[in-house]
């Protein structure tokens, strides 16, 4: 493959600005930059092909980085059509030498033209942020099933599609779920998601939130993160759900719970967080106050009904960057951000560098242990080895200098017996 189709990027002039900035993250995520120089001498992802469907941002290039220092034959597209930060992907290719098919605001053709690209580079291992690259292999690359070693996946939305391949008898090489690490999701997605998502709503409104109603429709980790962050900045925060279990949480946290039709009517944000279709929906948008903005932080723009929206809106107008207003017959008018795709990396720049060094470190960790054990593992979703999970946190924890006890051996004794009792 020549240099000339070898990648597809926006603009070659930005990789210096890209590359200052993957240097600027680089220096937040310690954990990935100590496994990137040691791998950098074990090389356990020698000769491996690898492709990552995942957003281009300063911390994926770090990631890229690090697979290609681990002896990784590495190529990227995006996850997402808005999330592709143009700069990042300059400098990829530029000056780390690691091919990107991936433009900011690419069309749905052309998304998946870069997919194709990608697979076009015949993976033995890919590394997804919301299965797209296992989907369109199942779909209509079967020829690349056979050699497969496994994949990874990076968010809930990409598990759940998983899992859902593997429970109707259709997923015919296994997959790791690195979104379930306890060093992933009960950081990123709460820590991470949680600030980027706040991050993304005030940069594309500039509305402040002291005071205001703040919805949050899902209450998994995501939803938890962006609740408590929302309260953080003195909005009153409504949170909506369909599992009474993470309702009973939510109340118990001090969150208001209602359903979404009687939280709508009183919202000035909603925001969702389910991984799920048309969580907000006609019915919604009837009843809503006016002024309403609307936001997405799961993975797919779908979780609201755009076009029922597009359906019930007499005009529509664009008076920010990253805001679509659209009016009703009624006169409301109902702000919806970022095209309903993710906002925090839509609207803004995706999570803070110090909490994507432990995703990443298990994405790292958990590409070279497929290419050890991939071809003995079953044909299903696995979950992240717990040795890795602990090797994580306690990378981390050395580089944030915090230090822990540890058990005696009377301890581990008492630990692992029986007898002993009152």
């Amino acid at each position: 493959m020549d240099r000339a189709t070898a990648f597809d990027i926006r603009d070659p002039s930005l990789a210096g600005q890209g590359r200052r900035r993957i240097e600027w993250a680089l220096a937040e995520m310690p954990v990935l930059r100590g496994l990137m120089e040691r791998f950098g001498e074990e090389r356990p992802l020698e000769g491996i092909r690898m492709s990552g469907c995942l957003h281009i941002t300063t911390e994926t290039a770090n990631l890229a980085r690090a697979l290609k220092a681990a002896g990784a034959d590495l190529v990227l597209c995006a996850s997402n059509p808005l999330s592709t930060q143009d700069d990042v992907a300059a400098a990829l290719v530029e000056h780390y030498g690691i091919p990107v098919h991936a433009i900011r605001g690419e069309s749905t053709e052309v998304y998946y033209r870069h997919i194709g690209a990608a697979l076009d580079h015949r993976p033995v291992i890919t590394m997804d942020d919301g299965a797209d690259l296992v989907s369109e292999i199942h779909k209509s690359r079967q020829d690349l099933i056979e050699g497969m070693l496994g994949g990874t996946e990076e968010t809930t939305t990409g598990v759940i599609r998983l899992r859902a391949m593997a429970a109707g008898g259709a997923l015919r090489f296994p997959v790791i779920a690195v979104n379930d690490a306890m060093t992933k999701h009960l950081f990123d997605n709460r820590y991470g998601t949680g600030q980027s998502t706040l991050d993304g709503v005030i940069r594309a409104t500039n509305i402040l939130l002291a005071g205001r109603t703040f919805t949050v429709v899902g209450y998994g980790w995501c939803g938890r993160g962006i609740a408590m962050r929302a309260r953080g900045h003195g909005a009153h925060v409504v949170v909506t759900e369909v599992e009474p279990l993470r309702a009973l949480e939510a109340a118990m946290d001090g969150f208001r719970v209602l359903p979404l039709e009687e939280a709508a009517r009183q919202s000035d944000f909603i925001v969702t967080a389910t991984g799920d279709k048309h969580v907000v929906d006609r019915r919604h948008f009837e009843v809503m106050k006016d002024g309403c903005v609307l936001a997405n932080s799961g993975h797919f723009n779908v979780e609201i009904n755009i076009p029922a929206l597009e359906s019930m809106a007499v005009d529509k107008q664009r008076p920010r960057a990253s805001v679509e207003e659209y009016r009703l017959a009624d006169g409301r008018r109902l702000r919806l951000l970022a095209e309903g795709r993710l906002v925090n990396l839509a609207a803004a720049e995706g999570h803070p560098s110090a909490v994507m060094d432990m995703s990443f470190a298990n994405q790292l960790l958990c590409a070279a242990w497929l290419a050890q054990h991939g071809h003995r593992l079953e044909r299903r979703v696995h979950e992240v080895p717990t040795e890795i999970d602990r090797e994580v946190a306690r990378l981390k924890l050395a580089a944030m200098d915090i230090a822990i006890d540890r058990l005696t051996d009377e301890q581990r004794a008492y630990l692992s017996s029986w007898e002993e009792g009152t």
